[in-house]
């Protein structure tokens, strides 16, 4: 079984979503638990976390601070850590479940994986998108935290685990997990193209493959995050 960890700020408008697409899990029997690791939300984000049956823990605002408070906490040996405003696709517990099961059986239960990419958005960019990230991910292996991250407590233990990072502790994470340990599943995980269409697929796409390098060249996290917002 699962503990999913969900950091969120000022989630309201997303976070209900992200929930709901949780629901066959737990009647599947795959889900055990959601932890709302909350930042300091003003809004009625942690009001639809309580609604929703989840557990709610505070921590200092910050995404890899909040995903390894939530870590900490969790019950399950693994660990599923999702964005607030990703949906999964139906029936992505199947998938799930057979994954676990092959991990088990196969002695490979240090293991990890990811969704496929996708965007809540029509026509061609988002598409060309999704293909671009699916071709990074196939390759070199390396999925973003939009992509969710499903992942063995022992092996997310080995490697260290989340640092407390204000940006581009999905990629510090993931760059630590060996290549063939690291599955990219077919279900999709549907992610919010807002930040896309308002700041343009071309701009936002810019800043984040900048982003990326700077972080390859070592420039401080704290640094590349103010690019980034």
């Amino acid at each position: 079984m699962i503990s999913v960890i969900i950091p969120t700020l000022n989630a309201e408008d997303c976070l209900a979503a992200c929930l709901a697409a949780l629901v066959g899990g737990v009647v599947d029997g795959v889900l055990r638990e959601v932890i709302i690791v909350d930042g300091g939300s003003i809004d009625r984000t942690r009001k639809i976390a309580d609604a929703a049956g989840a557990r709610i823990v505070e921590a200092a605002s910050g995404r890899g601070q909040q995903l390894a408070a939530g870590a900490r906490v969790a019950k399950c040996d693994w660990l599923l850590f999702l964005h607030a405003d990703t949906v999964l696709d139906p029936g992505w517990q199947q998938e799930v479940a057979s994954f676990l099961e092959r991990a088990q059986t196969g002695g490979r239960q240090r293991s990890a994986a990811a969704f496929r990419f996708a965007l809540d958005d029509f026509g061609f960019r988002p598409r060309l998108l999704e293909k671009l990230v699916s071709i990074r991910s196939s390759v070199l292996r390396l999925p973003y935290g939009d992509q969710g991250l499903l992942i063995n407590r022992k092996l997310y233990s080995s490697i260290g685990g989340y640092r407390e990072l204000p940006l581009m502790e999905d990629i510090d994470l993931v760059r630590r997990v060996p290549r063939r340990q690291m599955t990219i599943m077919r279900t999709a995980a549907v992610t919010s193209a807002v930040r896309f269409r308002r700041d343009g697929y071309a701009l936002r796409s810019s800043r984040n493959l900048l982003c990326l390098v700077l972080y390859y060249l070592h420039v401080p996290s704290h640094l590349i995050a103010r690019l980034y917002d």
